[in-house]
């Protein structure tokens, strides 16, 4: 992965297994449609941002500082590190 190609986006700070949803604290904008990676000691996949929620009502975009629901593909862990690629 080089680093000129993805920013640090957030973390994730809760994982719902059975809805397959991580909680991310966001450090920078995120919008559907968006690449994301997912990274982690035991985590690392890439996938399209296709839902993202903030109280359960959906949304488009999502500024640094918010937390919010995203829908992922696969299994993601606390502390697991999102970027957006470029």
């Amino acid at each position: 992965m080089s680093e000129e190609n993805v920013i640090e986006v957030g973390r994730v700070t809760h994982f719902f297994s059975k809805i397959s949803v991580a909680v991310v604290e966001l450090t920078a904008p995120l919008a559907v449609g968006d690449r994301i990676l997912v990274k982690g000691p035991l985590t690392d996949f890439e996938q399209v941002v296709e839902s993202m929620q903030i109280e359960h009502k959906n949304i488009q975009r999502a500024e640094a500082g918010q937390s919010i629901g995203l829908k992922l593909a696969q299994h993601a862990r606390e502390k697991d590190v999102v970027y957006k690629k470029l």
